[in-house]
């Protein structure tokens, strides 16, 4: 499509030129024809209804007047100067501001003749006012006689003072489809607009900036909607598939004594999640074909023995597993926690991180490459080019979103077979997001908590209840419990930050002295012999408190801290907030978490704390924080990207579109995988030009 008119650079359009162009490009990413016309409105006005001036309040957003021009006068003086229109329309007047063109207004707005008026009331010293409004006498006006249904636009600041409002963008856009109009080819087959009952791609586009009416506008928009989650699932589906037909694993059929010495030694029953997720682990290995599952469990549901069991079949199947870990506090727990529950005369494990002295390193390359090593734990040290397996059967991913894939392309090429691949988050994906960002892999759910585990209760304190949380505090201490105590630490803020942090630990220091309590203190400016060794006092019990940065956010074991006390927990999203939350509730007793605040509190922030105090379900939080945060913000997503931008679905309100979208691409890739099917040409192609290049990293997940 090269040459394709929708190419062009937008400062080709008939009223742009360079300057605007500039402006567009950088206020909206717009550089392009195709930028442009899939710039989709937020929010439509309907220009047939008039306000009356009596009927403005607070929650006016766009709205249209009729009225007459009462005077017109300046005020101010110098670069201050300001022209203020009064209109009055028989319930009431309210003044019109213009800083800009001036000259030009005053010469066009005459006293006594009738305007129709459109913008967002805004107040100035409790009165409401129109500032620089679209503005046109009724003997001239579009809305009288033309469409009544008008899109309202993103803008920013520097667009609205450098001349493009949004009815210069309307102008744009209406320029753009007269010289786009007959040109846009279509994207979806014939075959396929007819049997899901969907408008042609130039109509939808048309309609969507310029609908007719409502009608017309939810056509369009369920066109265009329909088109980017089928292309968005086609993309993924598609890999999947791929997956199925060339990815051949090695099959892990025996159970033996790795696998029954564990589970017939274990302290305690698995979870009947555990065990469902185990099946189909089970059947994945035996398959013949390559797994690819991603396993989700929230804080504390037991993926790392799911994880264990896993990896005990590929050694009774006599090849190697990994178990692959983003920070060295995590792998070190894993590491000891597994050896409790594997016989060592059948597992040789071994722990390899950025701090394993020299010879051990040498000795774990030699076990690797000779295969004495049946399981090897770690964190990025083991993608180093020095790494290499005998056998790998299996790699497991804890915490998937912390590792690029590139990465973990690395770790597969380290083995002559393909690895089975389990990748594990204990960030909960609500299921439109997991089917999105993950929707080549299949998706397992711990759902349960292993017995014995208590709810955390968790309270909302605002800092003049300080004197109360410390008491509490004392009171867990006196009982041979331990806190941690934890401060953000957000990019941006950095320096304060970390100012805060340290003077909360002076605040700790001086509110529990030595010797009778002792304070440990972790954050990531510290050396990483020294965090160790804070964090080696805690995990240990010689230290009653850990002060922190949200450090500890992954990977902190401490069975006997019961107490979690959250610093400006406003600051946090909520899937943070249920992480850190995470870190207590792991031994027997009772455990609290204290979300702390400052006075002031916007309505979200009061929304996030409320649904943490009500709720301990990830998912539910999950759901929650993508309504609220939108999946770009969401923990984790920003790194993985989608295989398409969506610009006018969402993932929250078109779940059932989406669903509906990945059924039909399952139903069509099933028939013809390779999409080389007369009919399925144009998907095909379609497919190849949103994603461009295509790399693939089918089987690397």
């Amino acid at each position: 499509m090269s040459g394709y008119i929708l190419d062009k650079e937008i400062t080709y359009l008939p009223g742009v030129g360079p300057k605007r162009a500039q402006l567009l490009e950088k206020e909206l990413g717009i550089r392009t024809f195709r930028d442009l016309l899939y710039t989709f409105p937020f929010r439509y006005v309907d220009r047939s209804k008039f306000y009356a001036i009596s009927e403005i309040d607070s929650t006016s957003a766009y709205i249209q007047l009729r009225g007459a021009i009462k005077s017109v006068s300046l005020a101010g003086s110098g670069k201050g100067t300001r022209l203020i229109a009064i209109l009055g329309d028989g319930t009431g007047y309210i003044e019109l501001v213009f800083f800009k063109g001036i000259k030009w207004m005053q010469e066009k707005l005459k006293v006594g003749e009738e305007y129709i008026v459109f913008g967002k009331p805004s107040v100035f010293n409790d009165r409401f006012n129109f500032v620089h409004p679209e503005i046109e006498p009724v003997s001239k006006a579009a809305s009288v006689s033309g469409p009544t249904i008008t899109g309202v636009y993103s803008s920013t600041e520097k667009l609205q003072s450098g001349g493009i409002s949004n009815k210069s963008f309307t102008m744009m856009q209406r320029r753009l489809a007269e010289i786009v109009a007959g040109t846009i080819q279509e994207t979806l087959p014939g075959w396929f607009l007819q049997e899901k009952k969907l408008i042609p791609l130039e109509r939808a586009l048309h309609d969507i900036h310029f609908p007719p009416d409502m009608y017309a506008l939810e056509q369009a928009r369920s066109r265009l909607k329909y088109e980017e989650l089928f292309y968005l699932q086609l993309a993924l589906v598609k890999q999947k598939f791929i997956k199925m037909r060339e990815g051949s694993g090695v099959v892990l059929a025996r159970l033996g004594d790795a696998f029954n010495y564990t589970y017939s030694h274990l302290p305690f029953p698995l979870t009947g999640a555990q065990k469902r997720v185990l099946k189909e682990i089970r059947a994945d290995v035996t398959s013949g074909k390559q797994m690819n599952r991603l396993l989700q469990g929230d804080v504390g549901s037991g993926k790392t023995m799911v994880a264990l069991f896993s990896a005990l079949q590929a050694i009774d199947n006599g090849y190697q597993a990994c178990i692959m870990a983003p920070t060295e506090v995590l792998a070190v727990q894993h590491y000891n926690g597994l050896q409790r529950y594997i016989n060592p005369d059948i597992v040789k494990i071994a722990l390899l991180t950025g701090n394993t002295k020299t010879k051990e390193r040498r000795e774990i390359y030699a076990g690797l490459a000779d295969g004495t090593i049946n399981l090897v734990i770690g964190t990025h040290a083991l993608i180093e080019d020095k790494v290499q397996f005998n056998a790998l059967a299996l790699a497991v991913i804890d915490e998937q979103h912390r590792f690029g894939v590139d990465q973990r392309a690395r770790l597969w090429s380290k083995s002559e077979i393909t690895p089975h691949i389990l990748v594990m988050t204990a960030t909960p994906i609500p299921r439109t997001l997991a089917m999105t960002l993950y929707g080549d892999l299949d998706v397992s759910v711990i759902d349960e908590l292993p017995p014995g585990r208590k709810p955390i209760v968790t309270t909302h304190a605002g800092e003049n209840q300080r004197h109360k949380v410390y008491e509490f505090m004392r009171k867990e201490i006196a009982a041979g419990r331990q806190v941690f105590v934890v401060y953000p630490l957000i990019k941006e803020s950095e320096k304060m930050d970390y100012e805060n942090l340290e003077q909360g630990y002076l605040d700790i220091t001086d509110a529990f002295p030595q010797p009778d309590y002792i304070t440990a203190v972790v954050h990531g400016k510290q050396t990483p012999e020294n965090k160790a060794f804070d964090m080696n006092l805690f995990v240990s019990g010689k230290a009653n408190i850990l002060v922190s940065t949200s450090v500890i956010e992954v990977g902190v074991d401490v069975p006997n801290a019961s107490v979690m006390v959250i610093n400006s927990a406003e600051r946090f999203g909520l899937a943070q907030l249920h992480q850190l939350r995470g870190r207590v509730g792991r031994g027997a007793d009772k455990s609290y978490c204290i979300l702390m605040t400052g006075y002031k509190l916007s309505k979200e922030s009061k929304d996030r704390i409320d649904l943490m105090c009500s709720t301990n379900d990830g998912f539910e939080l999950a759901e929650a924080d993508l309504k609220m945060r939108g999946p770009g913000d969401f923990e984790g997503t920003r790194q993985s990207g989608l295989a398409i931008d969506l610009h006018i679905a969402n993932l929250t309100k078109d779940s059932p579109v989406l669903e509906d979208a990945r059924r039909t691409a399952m139903d069509i890739l099933s028939e013809d995988p390779t999409l080389e099917q007369p009919r399925n040409r144009l998907l095909k192609e379609n497919l190849k030009d949103i994603r461009g290049q295509e790399i693939d990293y089918s089987k690397i997940s």
